[in-house]
């Protein structure tokens, strides 16, 4: 299984895939970063040069992400590797 892992991530690499695949699995751990209250209120929606947008549902949640927004990009690239996320845009 490890072999068709890598044989599939190297496959990537050489398309020049790897960079996208891992922008966009922000979106997929989402959840598991912030946690299940924010989960709860604020949904990325996806990423576009390396800026994920998130839809937020209310002002108040807005600021508070605002705020959280570097500790945020900070676990996502620790979880995806590399400077994947270089910004977050709430909506």
């Amino acid at each position: 299984m490890q072999q068709l892992k890598y044989a599939i991530e190297q496959m990537l690499k050489e398309a020049g895939l790897d960079k996208a695949v891992a922008q966009h699995s922000a979106v997929w751990v989402w959840d598991e970063i912030v946690g299940e209250t924010i989960a709860k209120n604020a949904r990325p929606e996806g990423v576009r040069h390396r800026v994920l947008t998130v839809k937020v549902e209310t002002p108040p949640w807005r600021q508070e992400l605002i705020f959280r927004k570097y500790d945020i990009i900070k676990k996502l690239n620790k979880k995806l590797g590399l400077d994947t996320i270089k910004d977050i845009r709430f909506l």
